[in-house]
């Protein structure tokens, strides 16, 4: 977990000082405070990670001196056809639209979420992929 605390110790650094820089340019309270809580949660996903680190037992991804066959092999289960994922985004994006716009894309969204939720639990019970 030590490279991935200095990645988003450098993105805390790059978005602090890109807030100096756009504050100075634009005086705008708004995005200087954007990116000023940016660079904030990015030292606070840093600090975690780096903490952690040195807290729990070396990762092969850690070690100069680390094989490929050290890592686990087995990351999880991904399902490479599936189009449910998409259809989840999609009814995502019609609810925050809902917010904005209407209140009636909201009802339309949660129920696109609720069937597109329902069939990516069960893609695997039912068709040509089925147990």
């Amino acid at each position: 977990m030590k490279i991935e605390g200095l990645l988003f110790a450098m993105g805390a650094v790059f978005y602090a000082v890109i807030a100096g820089i756009y504050w100075y340019f634009s005086r705008d309270q708004i995005g200087t405070t954007a990116l000023a809580l940016t660079g904030a949660l990015a030292f606070l996903v840093a600090f975690y990670a780096l903490y952690t680190s040195k807290r729990v037992y070396p990762r092969p991804e850690d070690r100069l001196d680390a094989e490929v066959d050290e890592a686990d092999p087995e990351y999880g289960f991904f399902s490479p056809h599936s189009w449910w994922p998409l259809v989840l985004g999609f009814s995502t994006m019609v609810i925050v639209f809902g917010l904005i716009f209407a209140v009636w894309l909201i009802v339309l969204g949660v129920f696109v979420l609720f069937v597109a939720l329902i069939g990516w639990m069960f893609e695997y019970y039912r068709g040509a992929f089925a147990h």
